[in-house]
């Protein structure tokens, strides 16, 4: 593609500067709504006032597991689909001569934790020194205003992409990545995408990323009255029995020669967490039965089945543990199987998007192997498509008192509408 018109390019720059205002109007909009999971209509509603007001046309698109059984992208859901659907629109110039970008980003978060914690109510926003505050405001909220503030800007300095450009909003990025799933296969395959997920206190993109399994553990045990407990079996004392066999196996995952040279320098990028546990009935009872909530990563090169695999042996042998005699034991699978991915940094999305924060910023994207996920693994597993993940900086995500950078969310705008304006091309609106 030619590159970009200088005095075009200035123009798209000082669209972007003129809708800073907007772009937080929007962030504190979508961020008010507490769009955990099973929660999203709100935010999803927001984003399709979103696409209307830049002049696209918005439509729903459902999260059907049925539709998508067998595809090796799907993860066991937690919930059902109903009044949920994921939210996208499509921008077509008059005539195509440019490359085609997808720009996507999730509307869920997680929950916001101990409130009362926070310093501000977490759905309430506020900014203090620079940097907005709320669950969501960071992962990933501020990107997608970024990336719709991008297209708005281009719209205002009179120009449209040469290309087709599809924007969708999903849900399910925090548990399953079945939103983005679904998207994907009801969209045309683009040339590119980008999504601006945040980066780990600086402006990042991301260079590879784990895999994530999650398993559920359900202990069912013999209740007795706390006098006599010796005769029976406390659930929450076997469950937390099962939880800890898998310290030495995070261990043993850690060893340098299962680590792919992607990670190296990454301090301790495999990581088993023990998210949720839910038991017992009365202080004064053992306990009957109790659940456990697993996270186990996955490294790059080793696969979700094969975790999968290993979660099965690893519960099987704790469950003959002394202490577990006479209990039941039920391993579920159910949220992420989801497998690792790497994205190639001399890949011409990737390239492009650090060429372009450069001249937006001024500033350099950090390199990023992230010890999380992303819904990017699906466009370049299962479909084969170029991907750039870079987003502003963000803290405390998942945390108390998560934020966002203003400044570095405005870069990311910038950026993000000076890459698509090279990569689509332009013409006159």
């Amino acid at each position: 593609m030619p590159s970009l018109d200088p005095g075009a390019r200035r123009a798209i720059l000082d669209a972007c500067d003129s809708l800073r205002d907007e772009s937080l109007d929007w962030l504190f909009r979508l961020v008010r709504c507490p769009s955990t999971l099973g929660n999203e209509a709100g935010a999803l509603n927001e984003m399709e006032r979103l696409y209307r007001h830049l002049g696209l046309d918005p439509f729903r698109i459902p999260t059907d597991p049925e539709a998508m059984a067998g595809h090796p992208g799907l993860s066991p859901p937690l919930i059902p689909y109903t009044g949920r659907d994921n939210v996208a629109a499509i921008h077509r110039p008059r005539a195509a001569s440019g490359r085609s970008l997808l720009l996507q980003g999730h509307v869920d978060v997680v929950p916001e934790g101990a409130a009362d914690m926070w310093e501000t109510p977490p759905y309430a926003l506020a900014i203090r020194n620079g940097r907005v505050y709320g669950r969501g405001a960071g992962d990933m909220k501020a990107g997608i205003v970024s990336y719709a503030m991008a297209f708005a800007a281009m719209r205002r300095a009179g120009l449209q992409p040469a290309a087709e450009v599809q924007m969708a909003a999903v849900i399910e990025e925090e548990c399953t990545g079945n939103g983005a799933l679904a998207a994907m296969l009801a969209l045309p395959k683009p040339d590119a995408v980008i999504i601006p997920e945040p980066g780990p206190g600086v402006d990042a993109l991301y260079t590879a990323e784990v895999g994530v399994v999650w398993a559920w553990v359900t202990v069912s045990g013999r209740p007795a009255h706390v006098r006599d407990m010796q005769a029976g079996v406390n659930a929450i004392e076997a469950a937390q029995i099962i939880a800890a066999a898998f310290k030495d196996y995070e261990s043993e995952r850690n060893r340098a020669e299962h680590i792919a040279p992607e990670f190296h320098g990454v301090n301790h990028p495999v990581n088993v967490n023990l998210g949720t546990i839910e038991g017992g009935e009365w202080n004064s009872s053992v306990a009957t039965r109790c659940r456990i909530g697993l996270r186990v990563g996955v490294m790059l090169g080793y696969t979700a089945a094969e975790t999968k695999r290993d979660i099965e042996r690893l519960v099987a042998q704790a469950s003959q543990h002394e202490r577990l005699r006479g209990a039941q034991v039920k391993l579920e699978f159910k949220g992420f199987m989801a497998d690792p991915c790497a994205f190639p940094k001399d890949s011409a999305i990737s390239a492009l998007a650090r060429r372009a924060h450069a001249e937006a910023t001024g500033g350099t994207l950090r390199d990023y192997p992230a010890t999380g996920l992303t819904d990017g693994r699906h466009y370049v597993l299962y479909q084969g498509t170029p991907c750039a993940v870079f987003g502003p900086d963000a803290q405390d995500i998942h945390g108390i008192d998560e934020n966002v950078g203003v400044e570095s969310v405005h870069g990311i705008t910038r950026s993000i509408a000076l890459a698509m304006a090279e990569w689509c091309g332009v013409e006159t609106c």
